[in-house]
């Protein structure tokens, strides 16, 4: 297992990816390289084979996903293609390459029916399309991958990058005086600018950087419990916009998809195994403020 001095990120347009490429700079010791969608294509697995047959890394960080929950319901056979198959390539490569993988994934594999913190080795049961084929592609990287990867499950991402919960309530504020907000979905929300120091501390880490490591699979959020109507209520005091927050039930706001009513991951196992600090989410939400929000 060569030593990591070249890394490849998937998924650079999007939150995680632009949020590692904010920070990059401060890691000169490794070349990185940035693969957006028109770089590397992970619907086709031809587009996938074309991409590595020019390039190899040392560390693979696929950030790419089809992320649009109520979407995927109508185009399952493409959401497999890039949240399952194309993930189980890329690890297959990783192993022909000897390069080590992190993978993103997502709380959306748990039924969000349970009243205490996920662990890791918690039963799944996904209750949709999206949920579905994330954890097909956790579970076909750990077969063809039982060395050298490891497995972020993270919840409501969210960054001054692209569209997100925090953008999306700052932009209806702009002409709303009141905003009605799901208080009975409980979880944590997740700065992508943290969870991409965290990748960076790990890839650095004595730990990760031994031979043949065991795959590993952990949890990732920012610390603290929150509905989506305490996130927003956050949002605004912190931002200091004025308009109401008005709490709502599920039921009120239909969607495709079922959220999760509960979707808190517990970090024990990450922050014990890369003594990790985790910020607080409120403490998260003024850092993203504080940023130009893009």
């Amino acid at each position: 297992m060569p030593e990591i001095k070249s890394i490849l990120v998937t998924g650079s347009s999007g939150q995680l990816g632009r949020s590692l490429n904010a920070i990059t700079g401060e890691y000169p010791q490794y070349a990185v390289t940035f693969a957006n969608r028109e770089m590397l294509d992970l619907s086709e697995a031809s587009n996938i084979d074309s991409f590595f047959s020019e390039n190899a890394f040392d560390l693979i960080i696929n950030c790419a996903a089809y992320t649009a929950v109520d979407k995927a319901e109508s185009e399952p056979k493409l959401v497999d293609a890039i949240n399952h198959l194309a993930v189980k390539h890329i690890a297959e490569i990783a192993v022909q390459q000897q390069a080590k993988l992190i993978h993103i994934s997502t709380d959306y594999v748990f039924n969000g029916e349970q009243c205490r913190p996920y662990v890791e080795t918690d039963e799944v049961d996904p209750q949709c399309v999206y949920g579905k084929t994330k954890l097909a592609g956790e579970q076909a990287l750990l077969q063809a991958m039982p060395t050298n990867a490891l497995i972020i499950r993270t919840s409501w991402l969210y960054s001054e990058y692209g569209n997100n919960f925090v953008k999306t309530m700052l932009r209806l504020s702009a002409d709303r005086d009141s905003i009605s907000v799901v208080c009975d979905q409980v979880g944590t929300p997740t700065y992508a600018g943290d969870l991409a120091r965290v990748i960076m501390t790990i890839v650095g880490n004595e730990r990760f950087k031994q031979k043949d490591i065991c795959s590993q699979l952990y949890h990732y959020s920012n610390e603290g419990v929150c509905s989506w109507y305490d996130f927003a209520k956050a949002i605004f005091e912190q931002s200091k916009t004025s308009c109401e927050v008005v709490p709502i039930e599920t039921k009120y706001y239909p969607t495709p998809v079922k959220r999760p009513c509960y979707s808190v991951l517990d970090k024990a196992k990450i922050k014990q195994a890369y003594a990790l600090s985790i910020p607080c989410w409120k403490t998260a939400i003024q850092c993203c403020l504080s940023e130009n929000m893009r």
